[in-house]
């Protein structure tokens, strides 16, 4: 049934901050299980807070995009999040560059979705002059992994870190 779904991918809106919340909540879940060591599920005040924030915010810096069902159900979004350039103190290059985080529902997975919503975030990236992004991913988060590099995102580097105790 799910297969004829038509999708439109939209900015979202305030009315989609209800939408947005169950997405980001799911999510938070998911990463819990694949390390509850470095994941946690935020308070759900703090989510709808921050979704209200972003999408009432004049500037416009960052993009939230959502993927709706013909019958009006979210089933997934995307957030574009936009890089500060480097200060000039740095040696970095500045670069108009942003990360992407993109959440599929469980039950929407595999029909296309989070192919739509990355797509109609790399134009609304381009329309922006933003010339890179990037995406954050968690190694063991296999079927993200699959899905970017499916896109053609590729390794950009290695993160080092130590815990101190």
């Amino acid at each position: 049934m799910m297969q004829d779904t038509k999708l439109t991918v939209r900015p979202a809106s305030l009315a989609d901050v209800p939408s947005l919340v169950e997405l980001r909540l799911a999510n938070a879940e998911a990463h819990l299980a694949l390390d509850a060591g470095t994941y946690r599920v935020p308070q759900r005040e703090a989510v709808v807070r921050h979704f209200t924030a972003m999408l009432t915010d004049e500037a416009g810096r960052d993009g939230v995009l959502v993927a709706e069902a013909d019958d009006g159900r979210v089933l997934g979004m995307i957030e574009v999040l936009v890089h500060s350039d480097p200060p000039e103190h740095r040696i970095l290059r500045p670069e108009p560059s942003a990360q992407v985080h993109t959440v599929v529902l469980p039950d929407a997975r595999g029909l296309g979705v989070g192919s739509a919503l990355l797509l109609a975030a790399e134009r609304w990236a381009t329309g922006r002059g933003i010339l890179y992004l990037s995406a954050g991913i968690y190694h063991r988060n296999v079927d993200a992994v699959r899905f970017y590099s499916r896109h053609g995102y590729t390794s950009a580097g290695l993160s080092l870190g130590k815990s101190l105790d």
